[in-house]
């Protein structure tokens, strides 16, 4: 599994808060009880984080539904400021310069845009996915995507392989113009190329947690 992150922007907090945050932003909404083992805490210390973290507005609780018979579980989960800890690259100055060439060459000019992008982050890509099998390929592309902030990893799910994206750093970008995301899209298949196919399952515009792409191997 490949895996990368950045330091989080948290003024105060403590490296064990740190870590808790990245946990639960990686896995989704996780348990106490979780959260202790997999940080190497008491249980009570775990719990005292939690509340911590709870008060300063970053973290919620939400119920698992219950399987059987039984009282629902209480996890924990990143509120919206908990998102924010994660660093959403010059989001507010993206939106406006989003805004601003929409205004001034329309659909067709954004349209332009995305596709420069596109063509110059293919270029990179190419140069740094060359791996001779796909799962290598695939490899390459989680970590240069975790370099550009997107904490990225790759796991097996059965015959297939899964590329997840844990954050978005251009999330307020996409959510201005979605054709960021289509153009992400066609990047990936690019990488695999006839060796698989790639599908999005998971969409953090769709409220989603994270983004999952779903690669298949042809056959």
């Amino acid at each position: 599994m490949v895996y990368a992150s950045k330091d989080l922007d948290m003024p105060g907090a403590s490296p064990t808060a740190d870590r808790l945050l990245f946990l639960i932003k990686s896995r989704g909404p996780t348990s106490t009880a979780r959260l202790a083992q997999a940080l190497d805490l008491t249980p009570e210390a775990a719990r005292q984080q939690v509340q911590k973290l709870v008060a300063a507005g970053v973290l919620e609780g939400v119920q698992e539904a219950a399987v059987g018979v039984g009282r629902p579980r209480q996890n924990w989960a990143l509120t919206e400021a908990g998102h924010r800890r994660f660093p959403d690259t010059h989001a507010q100055l993206t939106v406006q310069l989003i805004g601003s060439v929409r205004q001034l060459f329309g659909e067709q000019g954004l349209e332009r845009l995305i596709s420069q992008r596109e063509s110059d982050a293919r270029t990179l890509y190419r140069q740094r996915c060359n791996g001779k099998t796909m799962a290598k390929r695939l490899e390459q592309l989680a970590v240069v995507r975790s370099e550009e902030g997107y904490m990225a990893r790759v796991e097996r799910d059965g015959k297939d392989w899964l590329l997840i994206e844990d954050h978005c750093p251009i999330c307020a970008a996409a959510r201005s113009c979605q054709g960021f995301c289509r153009s992400e899209l066609l990047l990936f298949q690019d990488i695999i190329g006839g060796d698989g196919r790639v599908t999005r399952e998971q969409h953090v515009l769709a409220g989603a947690s994270r983004c999952v792409y779903r690669v298949v191997a042809r056959v």
